[in-house]
């Protein structure tokens, strides 16, 4: 079965998505999402420039090869803008294979670890008793665990706070927005955040937190170690992944569980945190990692190590990749939780899908394949529109981690 056309479809129904559709020759077709939440442009024309010229008449059923003829002949490794890329292909590649199998992607991964793919959602507000409200909400819809993100006294903004409550959206403007930010008023105030929900909810709920990288090691385990009579789920993103070895002074700090990944895009940028056991969740995702082919070598490398997969899944993933994220994630022994953003109504009808939710679960579509498409029509009524992710600043003017 061979590639006769590919093509980059970028849109926009409430923000930017980019998605690859590959055709063959024997009339299946297959989807892989390419957004990069702030860079969309930049895999869209790595894509049609260099890598779709490359696709045209190759086997798609070699999955395995054409991953290594794109990764290892680009010379260039790695990088968020390729790996990205190449799970476009990918993606599309398994969704073509599934087809032609007549079977869900899931089951050519070795069929149901689980039932159902449990999910968390996310409560924020500006105030606890909003956060509280909206932890209340989700409960409501059946979740079983939830991430708190709460307005800081004294800052004018928080990262994960927004004005809609089921659709954050942090990317938008044509320059990036600035935040200010304090470690200190941060530090003290989240112990008591956690303190309310607690008192509030009982202690089965998972409760989960995102620093979204904006401490240092000895800060990160100082907020672990406040937060560990809440008994947290974990603990995600408290500082960036770049320096490996900070993870250690963390860890040796705190029993408060760690998550990190999402802007993680290859197994050897996350070999060290797993093989020595300095995070307790990895949550790399399908588009930014590679593909199914490669976060499946990722989560096979950290099942060895006690740690278990939290796949990201904000709104910057279309339907396309949550759809690949579910497969994996029901399939794999050692899954955690997978985040859940909701998707607008827009983008579900550019996206049409077949996974589903009840009572705090995902499930992934039962059609051939990985049971999600891309409504092309729909999706040239939502052109382009740039948006870019915030910049982060101290009280002092210092540019820092966002």
């Amino acid at each position: 079965m061979k590639i006769t056309d590919a093509r980059v479809i970028v849109t926009c129904p409430g923000r930017n998505f980019v998605t690859l559709k590959i055709e063959t020759d024997e009339g299946l077709t297959g989807v892989g999402d390419a957004t990069l939440n702030g860079r969309e442009l930049a895999v869209a024309a790595y894509l049609r420039d260099h890598v779709v010229p490359l696709l045209i008449g190759r086997d798609a059923h070699r999955i395995e090869d054409t991953w290594q003829y794109l990764y290892q002949g680009a010379y260039w490794r790695r990088g968020p803008v390729t790996m990205s890329a190449i799970a476009a292909v990918d993606t599309a590649l398994w969704d073509i294979k599934g087809k032609a199998a007549g079977l869900p992607v899931y089951q050519l991964l070795g069929g149901r670890s689980r039932e159902g793919v449990t999910v968390y959602g996310h409560a924020n507000g500006e105030t606890v008793d909003e956060v509280l409200d909206e932890v209340a909400r989700y409960l409501d819809l059946g979740y079983r665990a939830v991430r708190l993100q709460c307005g800081v006294p004294g800052l004018p903004s928080t990262y994960g706070v927004g004005a809609d409550k089921m659709f954050y959206e942090p990317a938008r403007g044509t320059v990036p927005e600035e935040n200010v930010w304090s470690t200190e008023k941060y530090l003290s105030f989240v112990p008591k955040l956690f303190a309310r929900a607690r008192e509030e909810f009982g202690p089965e709920l998972r409760l989960l937190h995102d620093v979204h990288h904006r401490l240092t090691p000895i800060e990160a385990a100082r907020l672990g170690r406040s937060l560990e009579p809440y008994g947290l789920y974990w603990l995600e993103d408290p500082v960036p992944a770049d320096l490996q070895e900070g993870f250690r002074l963390i860890r040796e700090h705190t029993t408060t569980p760690i998550a990190v990944g999402e802007v993680i895009n290859s197994i050897w940028d996350c070999a060290d945190l797993i093989r020595n056991q300095l995070i307790d969740f990895i949550r790399c995702t399908v588009v930014h990692a590679g593909g199914i082919t490669h976060l499946r070598r990722i989560f096979d490398l950290a099942a060895l190590h006690h740690v278990r997969s939290g796949s990201h899944g904000a709104t910057d993933l279309s339907p396309v990749c949550m759809a690949a994220a579910l497969h994996l994630d029901v399939s794999i022994p050692n899954f955690g939780l997978q985040e859940y953003m909701r998707h607008t109504e827009a983008t579900d009808e550019v996206f049409p899908h077949g996974y589903h939710y009840a009572d705090g679960y995902l499930f992934p579509g039962e059609e051939p394949g990985l049971g999600v498409d891309i409504d092309e029509e729909a999706a040239a009524r939502y052109p382009y529109r740039q948006a870019y992710l915030p910049v982060n600043r101290l009280e002092d003017g210092t540019v820092h981690p966002w």
